[in-house]
């Protein structure tokens, strides 16, 4: 019998992404959005799922929404004790071991350049760059001693061409992005692959909360013409988490991004 096209696409995705079972995993910022997507497609694929995030409404639901091995921690990342506990729980969660970090947390709001307060801009900046920072040394720290790990920063087309009255956001995801091409550097004689995921506008509460005016202006200026959804992005999550298909990559940033920047 000649199997169909669909057919065959449903086992090479499943192909490609087995190794993923029984792996550790810590998702932060998966509570919702991008950050909930990843999430479930690694439990899904039967990894045991270790969600972060300060949300804790959000935490209970992913908890009892999501099908798989799934736990979950309160994670302030702007703390370093919050940070260190998150990180090991997490490993503690998977038999000691972490295998792969997403870190996918993250804030957007608007000002005018001109007009923007600095408590505004430390915030983003704290939660988007800084927290990722401290989230990475902790990872990294204990994938050190297996000499192993993969992590993936979620970061923004932003990131490349800048935006308007979002200066802090834009110039916080270039730093995630610099980053980890400086950790890629430091630590690939360790096992460890660092890379990042860079998506156009997606379907989430982050572009929920931007303006409509923001929104209509942003799709028309799509080449495919509309947002994404969480559920597009994790797919280029899982690629560079697993083995074969992401043993190549490591200081690289992947575009989901509906054609909004071609690099």
């Amino acid at each position: 019998m000649t199997e169909t096209s669909d057919e065959l696409d449903k086992e090479n995705s499943v192909s490609v992404f087995e190794d993923l079972q029984g792996r550790s995993v810590l998702v932060v910022g998966g509570a919702s959005g991008i950050g909930r997507a990843v999430a479930a497609a690694f439990a899904e694929l039967g990894s045991t799922v270790t969600v972060a995030d300060i949300d804790v409404a959000g935490l209970d639901r992913s908890r009892n929404e999501l099908v798989g091995t799934v736990h979950t921690v309160r994670l302030d990342v702007r703390d370093e004790e919050s940070v260190k506990d998150a990180v090991d729980a997490a490993a503690d969660n998977g038999g000691g071991i972490l295998d792969i970090a997403v870190n996918s947390q993250g804030i957007l709001t608007q000002s005018p350049f001109p007009e923007m307060s600095l408590d505004m801009w430390r915030e983003t900046i704290d939660i988007d760059l800084t927290g990722v920072f401290l989230l990475m040394r902790e990872e990294s720290r204990l994938m050190r001693q297996r000499g192993a790990g993969r992590i993936i920063n979620v970061a923004s087309q932003l990131a490349v061409k800048g935006g308007v009255e979002v200066a802090h956001y834009a110039a916080a995801k270039a730093g995630v992005v610099a980053l980890t091409k400086s950790a890629a550097l430091e630590l690939a004689g360790d096992g460890i692959l660092a890379n990042c995921v860079a998506p156009g506008p997606v379907v989430t509460p982050l572009t929920d909360a931007m303006t409509e005016e923001w929104k209509s202006a942003k799709e028309g200026e799509l080449p495919l013409g509309r947002f994404g959804v969480p559920g597009e992005i994790a797919p280029s999550v899982l690629l560079l988490a697993s083995s074969p298909s992401g043993d190549l990559y490591t200081g690289q940033t992947l575009h989901p991004n509906s054609g909004d920047v071609m690099v």
